[in-house]
């Protein structure tokens, strides 16, 4: 479809301690786009609740005007960019403004966990959309009439959801292609040196080649796949080993080689990650928590819980739930009694 003349405008909703990188990814092409094309047909606004300084997670600090100056607009989009406690962020007077926006047909986007904020919204409803893999469960949880894809984008009709990162890029020329076209799509890529642009099939965590071109043992990889398929009701290692056809000592040989871990440290690891997720983002029981891990157990799941995080469950939920300027707590802290002393599954 072939633009208008028209200038498009682009409202960008930002909470405390979004994510400023994955956000200029999604703006820049559109900078770029009018740069080459040699006309503003893009524009953008920073809003927040209240207006004023909005600090990202990084640091960084962005002016943005207050959401009421630009309740009158009626933009080409609605972008909204959150991080940690996005529910936070989901006032009456937002909510309000995207249900109304999306009636009107503006293009309504999340990116991060902004998804969460679009579903408290109710604009998810049958709807698939998606977010940061780290916030996947909660989102599962939290958005109970949608399906959660762990792709790294998604459209759906009018509206989108974006996981973040350099995902962020590959969306917003999407986008440009859609309203401006294949010309001027490329031409916006081959500037950003964004060369291999991805579609919305593309898995947040693509299994075959490590992001630094590393091969995962196809046995490591099967056996992580197993053990993320069964978090809950979980299978021992030697069940894993069986359907993998391979004998235990060979599987915990190449998890030694591979994962510096053993397959038990590594699959308590993951479930523990899990659990962290659903303690920090949503509002289950500690007990309902340590279930959908699969801990038996509430003692023992409390216990591994402090081991690998330093706090427990109950005082997780508080501490984590407050975002601080250089949020980087690392999702794996090796624990010094322990087999383990790294995991493939330790995010941001």
């Amino acid at each position: 479809m072939a633009m208008s003349g028209a200038q498009l405008e682009i409202i960008v909703f930002v909470t405390p301690h979004f994510n400023v990188s994955a956000t200029s990814a999604f703006i820049d092409p559109f900078r770029i786009a009018n740069y080459l094309s040699g006309a503003s047909k893009f524009n953008w606004v920073f809003v927040s609740k209240d207006g004023g300084e909005v600090e990202a997670s990084n640091g960084m600090v962005v002016c943005t005007r207050p959401l009421k100056e630009v309740e009158r607009s009626e933009p080409w989009m609605m972008l909204v960019s959150s991080s940690w406690t996005p529910e936070r962020h989901a006032s009456r007077q937002l909510r309000t403004l995207l249900q109304r926006w999306a009636g009107s047909g503006v293009i309504i986007g999340g990116l991060d966990t902004g998804a969460i904020i679009l579903a408290m919204a109710g604009l998810l409803k049958g709807k698939t959309a998606t977010v940061h893999y780290e916030h996947i469960d909660a989102f599962i949880e939290i958005a109970t009439n949608t399906t959660v894809s762990e792709n790294m984008f998604v459209m759906d009709g009018r509206m989108f959801t974006c996981c973040g990162g350099t995902a962020s890029t590959d969306m917003g020329l999407k986008l440009i292609h859609k309203v401006s076209g294949e010309s001027a799509a490329n031409a916006t890529a081959r500037y950003l040196f964004h060369h291999n642009v991805r579609g919305e099939d593309q898995s947040q965590n693509p299994k075959v080649v490590e992001p630094m071109g590393y091969v995962t043992s196809g046995i490591v990889r099967a056996a992580i796949d197993l053990m993320e398929a069964h978090l809950e009701n979980t299978l021992s290692i030697p069940e894993i080993a069986e359907r993998l056809q391979t004998s235990q000592r060979q599987l915990s040989r190449l998890f030694k080689q591979y994962v510096h871990s053993s397959p038990v440290a590594y699959y308590r690891d993951i479930r523990l990650d899990r659990a962290r997720g659903l303690v920090t983002q949503t509002e289950l029981k500690l007990s309902e928590i340590a279930a959908a891990s699969g801990f038996n157990s509430q003692v023992h799941f409390s216990r591994a819980y402090h081991q690998r995080f330093g706090l427990a469950p109950s005082a997780d939920r508080v501490a984590g739930r407050v975002p601080f300027e250089f949020r980087a707590w690392p999702m794996y802290q090796p624990d010094v009694k322990s087999e383990g002393a790294g995991s493939l599954s330790a995010t941001q």
